[in-house]
């Protein structure tokens, strides 16, 4: 039997992605197939990074290869290629960053900056180049989060230079005042200083950046979902309806805003005891994964309440680098790849690809 380009496909077509939940011949992911006798070569350039899956990937495609019959010698090739995905109407991306996340919560307390440091860092460690851009202005918690106290640079005179911390690019309000004295600005100041981090920030080839939002659903909120190139946004909540309440308020800004929601993330979903192993689920059950069903929007995981990420945190050092092989760092990394994933199933930006329009008078 002659091995031919269709029959390779035929035979990809049974190779589901974990968390794509779709094969990589209908994903467009299979590349430069080439085909020598019987024996095949071929690329499966992914759209998302997952370096850590590399060789399970490999392993899964030489394996449904092999029950093609007569099939001589496989040679699979796993790679990267993260492309920039359409924004909102009217918004266009923005240089130096393909892809950019806002993390919102509802209300404070819930946990959405040590989400978005740990989930960056989960990114980064797979292979992407990620930067944060802490957008808390009134409670920056990114420097401590990050163990960051120096103060950016600038290179040119006119761009700030984004700190350099555990593989990320940060820009945080944080980094240029006193963490005890209180930022008493109103909202059009705090607006356009955010802008400006956003804006006039030196990234660096971004593949995603990452926003920790302020919580609420006010002017700042607002003016950055419109203004900002948003690629989608995450809703970070705990399960308690009173979480829940206020989270669904700020997913529904962002439809408002033309945002694609990319998923909900359900912080402190539970809490196994130490001593005895029984499971407790002190904030209530399920809020997040109820919401998600609600909205029609996909549910990123649930992080149990751990009291090793508190630590970490406060030590300035989030629990993926501290303890990336542990449960919380598997749950983060998850939590990182399905967001990356529904990133990847968004259209390509075509803005450009078409030249500008001009009207001869």
């Amino acid at each position: 039997m002659s091995i031919t380009t269709e029959t390779v496909c035929n035979a990809l077509s049974a190779v589901v992605d974990e968390y794509l939940k779709t094969d990589y011949v209908s994903a467009k992911w299979v590349r430069d197939i080439s085909i020598a006798g019987n024996d095949v070569s071929l690329v499966i350039e992914l759209g998302y990074p997952v370096a850590s899956m590399h060789a399970f990937i490999r392993n899964r495609v030489t394996a449904a290869l092999q029950q093609v019959p007569g099939i001589g010698r496989i040679t699979v090739d796993v790679t990267t290629k993260i492309i920039t995905h359409a924004v909102q109407h009217g918004a266009k991306p923005m240089p130096g960053v393909k892809n950019i996340i806002a993390v919102s919560s509802g209300k404070g307390g819930v946990g959405k900056s040590t989400v978005t440091a740990n989930v960056a860092l989960a990114l980064a460690a797979q292979g992407a180049r990620v930067g944060v851009l802490d957008a808390d202005i009134y409670g920056p918690s990114q420097p401590t989060i990050m163990g960051i106290s120096e103060k950016p640079t600038s290179s040119d005179g006119e761009h700030f230079d984004p700190v350099c911390q555990y593989g990320l690019q940060l820009m945080s309000i944080g980094f240029m005042m006193d963490s005890v004295q209180p930022l008493a600005w109103r909202a059009p100041m705090m607006t356009q200083a955010l802008m400006q981090l956003l804006q006039q920030t030196r990234w660096d080839d971004l593949d995603y950046l990452l926003i920790d939002m302020p919580p609420g659903t006010g002017d700042i909120q607002m003016t950055l979902s419109q203004k900002a190139p948003l690629t989608g946004a995450v809703v970070v909540t705990t399960p308690q309806d009173v979480a829940v309440l206020d989270a669904r308020k700020g997913l529904m800004m962002f439809q408002k805003m033309g945002v694609d929601i990319l998923g909900i993330v359900e912080n402190m979903g539970s809490y196994v005891c130490s001593h005895c192993g029984q499971i407790e689920h002190i904030f209530g059950k399920d809020g997040g994964k109820v919401m998600s069903e609600m909205y029609g929007v996909d549910s990123l995981g649930s992080i149990p309440l751990n009291i090793a990420v508190r630590e970490q945190t406060d030590a300035g050092r989030p629990i993926v680098l501290a303890e990336p092989d542990g449960l919380i760092g598997r749950v983060f990394r998850d939590i990182a790849c399905e967001l990356a994933a529904c990133v990847a199933k968004k259209p390509k930006d075509m803005t450009g690809m078409f030249p500008p329009v001009k009207v001869v008078p």
